[in-house]
């Protein structure tokens, strides 16, 4: 849903609603409904109705809800120790930085920054940049999404969501998503290009053919960083551990968060080779990132996905799913985006709002990132029983909707 304003206060009693509106910033949208648990790939709100959830709270909840590896690990862990700051390391901590080093390919030269979400892995990654030019142009996409903070918001390409917030950092040029624009835009000038693998918040929208392949040509040869805002596309959402491992390029950097913890806040930056050895101590920190808590998490969900073969089953499911919308016949879908689990559905009219409204009243949960963009990023367990049940709702979404 694209809806913005809260809901007006109800008279009588208070209810969830009011009291909503009354405790919580007006930055806050209106809620669709107040949830109170979750199982697998279901979610109940609090008067028993029960949702299929194919957004996984934005492709957050990778293992779904209330899965035992994930319980497990955080009632051991919350038991044992949460937090130590940092000054101190723990196996935890360490242990998930080896991870995230192995199964993007950093390897040995691979370096990991933690945090605590998406926006401070991008805040991480625009400093990093700074180092590899403090006075140069950060290059960015127009109609990209990179969080909400200062710095990640001035990546941002959505002037709606930056300018109320002007003056925003310097020495950021936002540039079309066209290979065209990147070689005109790119020269030794420039410290660093960031860009989503997929633009996930705009819709699910894929980059043109060759895009990275030629943005690592580009950035080597001028000696720019490569950072790729893979907080939405990673942890095998797309069908690779990465979506970049998809185009035979290596990146400088990854910033990761969402899918790695399965619900439990989490972000990090990984650094390839050279840029590994640009910040140096004291240059960027944070309280509670990496404390034992998020990393054990992290390490059991990212463990899970793994031994239970979820990148595979992400990239066949994906698959099924796609098969599956294109054979409903509807008039109303047109392209269908993005990789693996996180689909986008290009729609011919601009009804994607009705469409996400239909299907929540019929108890499925998906998003309308635009007027005519569904996306869907179901959790990395979803089944037969799931996808044919999904197919049944949107179906009659869709119908309700023409």
């Amino acid at each position: 849903m694209t809806e913005t304003t809260l809901p007006e206060p109800v008279e009588g009693p208070a209810t969830w609603r009011s009291d909503f509106r009354t405790a919580m910033m007006g930055s806050s949208p209106a809620p669709l409904t107040l949830l109170e648990r979750g199982e697998g790939c279901y979610v109940w709100d609090v008067d028993g109705k029960k949702y299929l959830d194919f957004l996984a709270g934005i492709a957050v909840n990778s293992l779904g809800h209330a899965h035992p590896v994930l319980v497990d690990a955080v009632s051991r862990q919350v038991a044992n120790i949460a937090h130590v700051s940092n000054y101190f390391a723990t196996a935890p901590q360490i242990e998930l930085a080896q991870r995230l080093s192995r199964i993007s390919g950093a390897g040995e030269r691979g370096r990991v920054y933690f945090g605590n979400s998406g926006a401070e892995a991008i805040e991480a990654a625009i400093k990093l940049a700074r180092r590899n030019g403090q006075h140069k142009t950060i290059l960015a996409l127009t109609n990209s999404f990179h969080g909400r903070t200062m710095g990640a918001v001035s990546l941002t390409g959505k002037p709606a969501l930056r300018e109320p917030f002007d003056p925003a950092v310097t020495g950021i040029d936002h540039i079309d998503s066209t290979i065209e624009a990147l070689e005109h835009a790119m020269g030794d000038h420039v410290s660093a290009l960031v860009v989503e693998p997929i633009k996930g918040e705009a819709g699910v929208i894929d980059l043109p053919e060759g895009y990275l392949k030629r943005a690592r040509e580009l950035t080597e040869k001028h000696g720019a960083l490569l950072i790729l805002d893979e907080i939405q596309t990673g942890a095998g959402r797309t069908g690779s551990w990465f979506a970049f491992q998809q185009h035979g390029i290596v990146p400088d950097a990854i910033a990761v968060a969402k899918g790695i913890g399965g619900g439990v806040p989490i972000g990090a930056l990984v650094t390839f080779g050279w840029a590994s050895e640009l910040f140096t101590v004291g240059q960027h920190g944070s309280t509670f990132g990496g404390n034992p808590l998020a990393t054990a998490a992290a390490n059991a969900v990212l463990g899970e996905i793994e031994n239970a073969g979820l990148v595979e089953n992400a990239a066949r499911r994906g698959d099924e799913l796609r098969a599956a919308i294109t054979a409903i016949g509807s008039p109303l879908v047109g392209e269908l985006r993005g990789a693996g689990l996180l689909i986008g559905v290009g729609l011919t009219e601009p009804v994607a709002a009705r469409v996400s409204a239909k299907a929540l009243e019929l108890g499925l949960i998906i998003n309308a990132p635009n007027d005519t963009s569904i996306r869907l990023a179901p959790p990395l367990i979803v089944g037969d029983a799931e996808i044919a049940q999904f197919i049944s709702l949107f179906t009659q979404a869709l119908e309700a909707s023409a």
